[in-house]
């Protein structure tokens, strides 16, 4: 049995230019040339000392598409594939994992597994991350409901591939720092709401594809009439004591609604006044 944790996945038993100086400078002649030395010497090694940083982190993320793919193999036979969308893949190893974690924890942010944000929260396992995206099919011009913006990494992945995200959330001091966040790394396709999800984003609706990042124990019925015809939805179903899954809702174009159980999963449960 695979057991998807939003903490890790898990295979039962198994875990998965130069520069010159004009001579007699009084610039120059005031200083010793060790002096010269170390002033050229010292932003030369913050440049490298950054670039030694970046170069790290590529490296680290290149390493949790590795991760990620691998996990893909792992649960092929219950998602029905064995890979994900390259443009899912090409999304997930553009935006940096390690801007969404606490400081603290960054050396940790491209491994495979959940890390906490605060208020009892996390930043999702990047495979589930994947996943999530992956079947909801996102195509350029699709309009995204995301509930439960979080530390906003998720959004940013869904802002690579779709035209407009909208994101709620419904902790306050996460939601003002997502939005924070998410402004300050330039993703302008992301309009963010401090509210209970549960009723969806009625003014903006119907949305493409609905993305849900806690647990409930039904499938909202406000968030099934926001959903396009022809639109897929990907929730967690499921409480805290008792088995969650992933779970697929697609809407046809006479507005009849399937759902289909993906993968078990354990996520944070969901919160509001439903």
């Amino acid at each position: 049995m695979v057991l998807a944790y939003r903490g890790s996945l898990y295979l039962r038993g198994v875990q998965l230019r130069g520069r010159s100086e004009k001579r007699g400078s009084p610039f120059i002649d005031g200083m010793s040339s060790k002096r010269i030395i170390a002033l050229v010497f010292i932003p030369l090694v913050f440049i490298s000392g950054g670039q030694a940083v970046a170069n790290e982190y590529l490296q680290q993320r290149q390493r949790m598409i590795a991760d990620i793919e691998a996990d893909v193999r792992a649960t092929a036979r219950y998602i029905n594939k064995k890979s994900f969308s390259v443009h899912v893949m090409q999304a997930m190893d553009t935006v940096p994992r390690h801007k969404f974690v606490r400081k603290r924890l960054r050396s940790m942010a491209y491994e495979n597994r959940p890390l906490p944000i605060g208020y009892g929260q996390t930043i999702s396992q990047p495979y589930i991350v994947a996943l999530m995206t992956d079947l909801l099919q996102p195509q350029p011009e699709h309009r995204v409901l995301e509930i439960g913006t979080g530390s906003g990494y998720q959004a940013a992945v869904l802002s690579e591939l779709v035209g407009h995200v909208y994101s709620i959330e419904i902790i306050e001091e996460l939601g003002k720092s997502s939005t924070r966040r998410l402004s300050q790394l330039g993703y302008n396709n992301i309009e963010t709401r401090i509210a209970d999800g549960y009723t969806g984003w009625s003014e903006h609706a119907p949305f493409d594809g609905i993305i849900v990042t806690a647990a409930i124990s039904h499938i909202p019925p406000p968030l099934v009439q926001q959903l396009k015809r022809g639109g897929r939805m990907v929730i967690p179903v499921g409480t805290r004591f008792q088995t969650q899954y992933l779970t697929l809702v697609e809407k046809d174009m006479q507005g009849a609604i399937t759902t289909r159980q993906i993968l078990p999963v354990v996520f944070v449960p969901f919160t509001g006044g439903h």
